[in-house]
């Protein structure tokens, strides 16, 4: 029986893994745009394109790589991590913020190239081993990305430790269901920083949330989470996408090493205040459309 059941559960990912692989089309230019990488605080770095952004974290153990853009930013995230003096294959641990294909269109391939182990979020572990393919919204593309199993998943509060350097993950679901952010403490020659890598829970759906039959919980998670990350403290804040933390307003490329860029409480707040707006006005709207 138990070799029936492995042999099933082989036969099922080989399925998955065999569908067509294709990205949406028509994507915002600047999810492709290069954008010259550099240091945030202490050992965090920005490795992303324009408004994807990908995180490196460098310990004296290895490296940790969060978020992996598009398919096509495999080797623009190499190259920034080259300009700023690492090795890619020097990256022990890759993790994610969400499993939606911006975000993890390079990720198989990073993990193949370097061996890293991925960790992420359980809640988020089918999506990823299907390709995208059952998410509740995203699903309707297809397979939008190389589909991936985890070799560890996470939940609440799991610790990610790598030589120095020790993350704590912060299940943040509505987005995606396994939506997630990270805090951790960094420090340079001046000062610690309390760093928070966030995922903005922006809403992505048209129908009624009663709608979402594949899933039923996402108004209530959104309600955990809108309320979890209103209590959370730190120094510096970026996010999923440039764009949400308002990178190119703050940094212009080229501009020195400057922490205090990065340490505006203020915009995280309002943003999220935003973003909960949005959520309550779309909960009034769909009580309205009976």
């Amino acid at each position: 029986m138990k070799r029936i059941t492995t042999l099933l559960f082989l036969l099922v990912c080989f399925g998955w893994n065999a569908q067509v692989v294709k990205e949406p089309e028509n994507t915002p230019k600047e999810w492709s745009q290069n954008y010259e990488p550099f240091r945030i605080a202490g050992n965090l770095y920005y490795v992303g394109t324009y408004d994807l952004a990908s995180y490196l974290i460098v310990t004296d153990k290895g490296n940790i790589l969060i978020n992996t853009g598009l398919t096509g930013s495999l080797s623009t995230i190499k190259e920034n991590i080259a300009k700023l003096g690492f090795n890619y294959k020097d990256i022990k641990i890759l993790l994610l913020t969400q499993a939606h294909y911006d975000h993890t269109g390079a990720l198989m391939d990073f993990k193949t190239e370097t061996g890293a182990k991925f960790y992420a979020d359980a809640a988020d572990a089918d999506v990823l081993r299907t390709g995208g393919q059952s998410d509740y919204e995203m699903g309707k593309y297809g397979a939008t990305f190389k589909p991936i199993i985890p070799d560890r998943t996470l939940k609440n509060l799991d610790k990610i430790k790598l030589g120095n350097t020790t993350l704590t993950m912060l299940h943040h679901p509505g987005h995606t269901k396994g939506s997630c952010s990270f805090v951790f403490n960094t420090r340079d020659g001046k000062r610690k920083y309390r760093v928070l890598i966030a995922n903005m829970p922006s809403v992505i759906v048209d129908n009624k949330f009663s709608e979402v039959t594949a899933y039923p919980n996402i108004q209530s998670d959104y309600a955990y989470t809108f309320k979890a990350m209103k209590k959370l403290d730190f120094d510096i804040w970026v996010a999923s996408h440039a764009s949400q933390f308002d990178l190119h307003e703050k940094r212009k490329e080229g501009a020195p090493y400057n922490p205090q860029l990065f340490m505006d409480k203020q915009s995280y707040f309002q943003n999220l205040n935003d973003l909960e707006k949005s959520y309550l006005d779309k909960i009034q709207k769909d009580s309205q459309d009976k």
